[in-house]
């Protein structure tokens, strides 16, 4: 059966210093991660468990389980490689990421209006959270998604393509209660190639559902 594996961070431990301190950066992955990948591979291994015994009295848990997990699994891996230390600013024609600029123009009106929209909802997920810029594939715009805890309250079918990690364990030891202020330190560190090309895949995709 096939497992899944925490994928290495792109740079070291500071390279996003001073905006997210290397102490929270080695937490964050090697232990909190981590045990995401932990979750999603123990939960597959009691699934294949109760398929082989025919026992499906916990089954509803255990797809709760997975999708917490495997979920916080996928948006951790896509957080590591949208943020870089030499990162901010926005999207812009010149660098290449010209494409995305337009998309977000057109689906928010400008980038200062998705800014506030993606940092408001970010910032106020009830509990543990995330803000997520999302493609729409049926049509064809940007999103932006508040998603509870990992999984919840989003659009099926949407492809993350930039993340913002709002829970506690990504930004308390150094922002302590202030989530306000991580948020706003986070568009700093953003890396607009890697959600650019992000943009790119998901619009290549072919949608499942008919418009």
């Amino acid at each position: 059966m096939a497992m899944y594996t925490l994928p290495e961070l792109p740079y070291d431990y500071s390279a996003l210093a001073p905006v997210i301190s290397p102490e929270i950066i080695e937490l964050h992955h090697d232990k909190h991660h981590a045990a995401y990948v932990k979750g999603a591979n123990d939960t597959l291994e009691q699934l294949e468990e109760a398929r082989d015994k025919d026992q499906w009295a916990a089954l509803n848990g255990l797809q709760k389980n997975l999708a917490f997990h495997l979920s916080g699994h996928i948006l951790h891996s896509i957080y590591w490689h949208n943020m870089t230390g030499d990162g901010g600013g926005e999207p812009l024609e010149k660098d290449g990421t010209g494409e995305l600029a337009d998309a977000i123009a057109e689906s928010f009106g400008s980038f200062a209006r998705f800014k506030a929209q993606l940092s408001k909802a970010a910032a106020t997920t009830q509990g543990s959270g995330w803000g997520v810029l999302a493609y729409e594939p049926v049509s064809g715009r940007l999103i932006v998604e508040q998603v509870y805890d990992h999984q919840g309250n989003v659009g099926q079918g949407s492809v993350p393509i930039l993340v913002f990690d709002a829970w506690e364990h990504a930004f308390y030891l150094q922002y302590r209660n202030q989530k306000v202020d991580f948020i706003e330190a986070m568009w700093q560190v953003v890396n607009w190639q890697d959600v650019a090309k992000r943009y790119a895949e998901a619009k290549d995709r072919v949608p499942l559902i008919a418009p």
